[in-house]
């Protein structure tokens, strides 16, 4: 049966395809109800996130769309600085260069290497894109030593008053931290299953709400992208898959949570590549969103194309947009049920940190949560009806 749930709560790391994402969830307003977005670190630093997410909200004119602030850093680490396999994605701005939230909390910092990363928090555990700083695989983005972010509350964050501003001043702009945990709690309180918890960037925000409320576990629908199971990773050692790799303690707990958890990872992600044909048909509309949307898809098909020119030869792979379509319609994939894991170490009889794999203890006792895990997808389904239904929001 296909499940259209009333209302998605969103927790994004608003990069490239997370604002595709956000697009093709307002594009389907008879479907589904945004209730919310919970924008924080992953693809960029929490404030960008915020202020990206504004931006989008505020060019397809949903301002009224509630923004929150969540969580600034993984639940391993004191501090968060993004990672340059991000930005080589993202761009440093996180939104593919495109500037729509300003200049971009990367662009004015020094460029930093990952043997020359002089971070003023001595006393501070500080992830890296993931990576224990002064880690082989800690390479920070051009600039972002210079804005490490920390678990405390900030006045504003940095660049959303601007765009709350500029859309006439409407937007409440939500800055406790704690604003964005505390939301998801009260909407799978108030909602239960009716509400489903869409998450784009690293469970960060999931763990911490069920952390907070544990009542919320069994009443909980998530989505989330994220993991694989049957493919590579997508990180620097090619194991682990990036959302995972910011917070594997996060996401094992989750996992082990009892909540109604739907996977979709790479297994199916890398089978639904966006075209420049689309992109292309985006641009034609000659309207600001047609043009962003656009640039954004140019952007993330060169970027995919160089990494990866095997893989990514038709386009780019539509991560993000895929779980929001899932969460429209959970007939798009076909699942595979069982107790899942994150790795949270690395070594002998340990695995690889970040890894998604099943968990062996559920092999014995099959009382132990289980996860769908999307294992295939009607990719030429949901690109038909992602392009076309793109090329309407873009009017």
């Amino acid at each position: 049966m296909v499940q259209c749930p009333d209302r998605i709560i969103a927790s994004m790391d608003t990069g490239v395809d997370d604002a595709l994402a956000l697009a093709y969830l307002l594009g389907s307003a008879d479907e589904c109800e945004l209730g919310g977005v919970i924008a924080g670190y992953g693809n960029v630093d929490a404030n960008t996130a915020y202020a990206n997410t504004c931006a989008v909200l505020d060019l397809f004119g949903r301002a009224d769309i509630p923004v929150f602030l969540g969580s600034e850093h993984p639940s391993w680490a004191d501090a968060f600085i993004p990672d340059a396999g991000c930005a080589q994605f993202h761009g440093d701005d996180g939104l593919g260069n495109t500037r729509l939230a300003g200049s971009g909390a990367l662009a004015d910092g020094a460029g930093v290497s990952g043997d020359d990363m002089s971070v003023d928090v001595p006393d501070e555990v500080v992830s890296v894109g993931g990576y224990l700083a002064g880690d082989v695989h800690a390479h920070p983005a051009l600039g972002a030593c210079s804005r490490v972010n920390r678990s405390q509350s900030v006045d504003h964050p940095q660049s959303a008053m601007p765009t709350a501003l500029a859309s006439g001043g409407k937007r409440r702009c939500s800055v406790d931290a704690a604003d964005g945990i505390e939301y998801l709690i009260e909407q799978v309180r108030e909602f239960g299953r009716d509400v489903t918890v869409l998450a784009t960037g690293p469970l960060t925000d999931v763990d911490a709400a069920i952390t907070r409320a544990p009542d919320i576990a069994s009443k909980l629908r998530l989505v989330m992208m994220g993991g694989t199971l049957t493919q590579p990773g997508n990180c620097w050692d090619a194991v682990a898959e990036t959302n995972i790799i910011q917070d594997p303690e996060a996401a094992n707990r989750v996992f082990h949570s009892g909540a109604d958890i739907t996977m979709v990872g790479l297994d199916v992600t890398h089978q639904c590549l966006l075209p420049q044909s689309a992109a292309d048909r985006w641009r034609a509309t000659g309207t600001k969103r047609g043009r962003f949307l656009a640039d954004l898809a140019d952007f993330s098909i060169k970027a995919n194309l160089e990494a990866d020119p095997a893989l990514f030869s038709g386009g780019m792979p539509l991560h993000d947009p895929l779980a929001a379509a899932v969460a429209l319609d959970s007939s798009l994939v076909d699942c595979f049920d069982l107790a899942l894991r994150a790795e949270t170490n690395t070594g002998d009889f340990n695995g690889v940190r970040g890894r998604t794999t099943g968990d062996p203890v559920g092999l014995v006792n099959h009382s132990m949560p289980h996860v769908h895990v999307a294992l295939g997808v009607d990719s030429e389904r949901f690109l038909d009806e992602f392009v076309e239904r793109m090329a309407e929001v873009c009017r």
